[in-house]
């Protein structure tokens, strides 16, 4: 799955850099979302590591990226996370965002930069670009902040929007993670389609 940014001007400087960021790793339920983003010439002002900001400042913050980046998202659901694994869920997610995002472009990244200590690189088959992780990176390079604000925003309205089916757990509030609220609910109520059986709390309540 991949969206992009539209009809926009790259910015000038060389390299070719896109930032990288992913959101949903922890969770018990939902997919796992990263982002892939190459700034544009008008940067928004008071990008940071998602994390460090306000739901509300993250809300003002994503269709300021949309509009002046160029961006694309990388996609893995539950089903696929649990075949396997979450690690090559995430590889796998990264290498779909800059894979769509360079095929939009028709330009190959001088670089790709990546928040974490680890990329894609020889842990995926898709992979092909140099790329250089950087731990704290989502508080560093502002395209892997502007990347990590896309990657969230964009999974915490999916968890929203799976909440509204799903009522019990939580979803709107703890998008997905294993709260107290969503670990009763499903000892109550037990897995949906969406949660990871493959992860350790679900895993035992399966078996139960």
């Amino acid at each position: 799955m991949a969206i992009f940014g539209d009809s926009l001007m790259l910015a000038k400087p060389v390299p070719l850099v896109i930032g990288v960021d992913e959101a949903g790793r922890g969770p018990l339920a939902g997919p796992v979302v990263a982002a892939a983003c190459v700034l544009g010439r008008d940067v928004p002002v008071g990008l940071d590591d998602s994390k460090k900001l306000s739901a509300k400042r993250r809300a003002l913050l994503e269709p300021q990226i949309k509009q002046s980046c160029h961006w694309a998202l990388g996609v893995v659901e539950a089903g696929e996370i649990d075949r396997i694994n979450i690690f090559a869920a995430t590889m796998l997610a990264m290498t779909m965002a800059v894979a769509d995002l360079v095929n939009a472009l028709g330009i190959e990244p001088d670089e790709v930069l990546i928040d974490g200590n680890m990329t894609p690189q020889g842990r995926n088959p898709g992979w092909r670009w140099a790329a250089r992780p950087i731990v704290g990176g989502d508080g560093l390079e502002p395209c892997i902040s502007a990347a990590s604000i896309l990657a969230k925003e964009h999974r915490d309205r999916v968890m929203r929007d799976h909440a509204l089916k799903h009522p019990h757990y939580g979803w709107e509030r703890n998008a997905g993670y294993g709260t107290a609220q969503h670990l009763e609910a499903l000892r109550l109520h037990g897995p949906t389609p969406l949660h990871r059986r493959s992860f350790a709390p679900v895993a035992q309540l399966v078996l139960i």
